[in-house]
């Protein structure tokens, strides 16, 4: 009898627990903002905030007549039905995995081709790469895409349900309240990769290999030095130069560096830091904090979000120690130059936020 008393107590208590850890998931995460794209050429692209501000951000120039697949190799890394890539020059949404590699589907700016789209793959619009739901209103990785169809129904974005003419393809931007607000990356062979949280720190990654140079990553041509160009399940791109010159590096899991065959020479190159769980065993592509949720391209100079903290909070800034010394902006580098991030000892990358710090850290 004691026996299943306390077997029903158990029960109870971890009925009690998966509801109280159910709500502070929920709590961890809140919306910003969903953007809405009609399936109609001209139709006006919108942002719309949880109070019910609406802020056009676009139009439609141009509609996709297929999808993706294969698509670029980390792309499977993310989750089906959600954004696995936010750039200043494209946001790939992944539609599904299939034989272990990615399909997507993309929405890229009218002004410049993004040549991981693929032709024909993309919901074209027409804002400036680095601007508008490219820049302010970027949506992190791991947002979810859902098809809203006429009627008001709504499903996630598969292969099985792409959206047609008359239906809006919906991406919600979420802010998730577990993503540190700096990280900072020793770089060097060993470096340890800091996770800054409220109330304490936490070593998520090491360095494998760490950047010594940059080279001429093309989106960078649409954003300014020290800010992050791109963010996906396998890499971090950081902008050296300003906009309309280009110049950059790029932060990689290892796994992208030891699987994808684009990547082959990035041991033999310093244009790429290589980093590796703390743990030496976990998978870190397509994980949380670097690779899905936390970073964004941010504001360009000139946009405005809601309020203040959003519009500032949500810049991009990646700040560095050069010889160990103080931390400063990252120095202009264009163009491929091996050794010009040679002095580098550390790298900070600050996380995006919408309040106040003292209120929301």
């Amino acid at each position: 009898m004691k026996y299943k008393n306390f077997r029903r107590y158990l029960s109870l208590l971890l009925a009690a627990a998966a509801l109280l850890c159910a709500g502070c998931a929920e709590a961890a995460e809140k919306k910003l903002f969903e953007i809405r794209i009609p399936m109609e050429k001209g139709a006006a692209v919108s942002a719309v905030t949880p109070s019910g501000e609406s802020r056009a951000v676009g139009t439609v120039a141009a509609l996709p007549t297929k999808t993706r697949w294969p698509s670029y190799t980390a792309s499977a890394w993310g989750t089906p039905g959600s954004v696995c890539a936010s750039a200043v020059n494209a946001i790939h949404m992944l539609v599904s995995v299939e034989k272990e590699r990615g399909r997507t589907l993309s929405v890229i700016p009218k002004e410049t081709i993004a040549p991981a789209a693929g032709p024909g793959a993309s919901i074209v619009i027409s804002p400036k790469a680095g601007e508008s739901i490219f820049g302010a209103w970027s949506p992190p990785v791991g947002s979810p895409v859902t098809v809203r169809k006429a009627n008001g129904d709504e499903a996630p974005l598969s292969a099985s349900n792409l959206p047609k003419a008359g239906d809006t393809l919906v991406i919600t931007a979420n802010e998730d309240d577990s993503m540190p607000y700096m990280v900072n990356i020793e770089n060097r062979p060993g470096g340890r990769v800091t996770a800054w949280r409220r109330g304490g720190y936490e070593i998520i990654a090491r360095v494998i290999k760490p950047v010594g140079g940059t080279g001429r990553f093309e989106g960078t041509l649409f954003q300014r030095t020290g800010a992050i160009r791109a963010n996906h399940s396998g890499v971090i791109d950081i902008s050296t130069t300003p906009r309309g010159k280009t110049g950059g590096f790029q932060i990689i899991p290892w796994d992208h560096a030891l699987k994808s065959k684009e990547l082959q020479n990035v041991w033999n190159m310093t244009q790429w830091m290589v980093i590796a769980p703390a743990d030496g065993v976990s998978m870190m592509g397509g994980s949380a904090p670097l690779f899905k949720k936390g970073l964004v391209s941010g504001p360009a100079a000139g946009e405005n979000l809601w309020d203040i903290w959003s519009t500032y909070g949500r810049k991009s800034l990646v700040l560095a120690r050069y010889d160990n010394g103080k931390w400063q902006r990252l120095k202009e580098v264009a163009g491929r130059s091996d050794n010009g991030l040679k002095g580098i000892t550390e790298l900070r990358i600050y996380y995006p936020f919408t309040e106040e710090i003292q209120k929301s850290r």
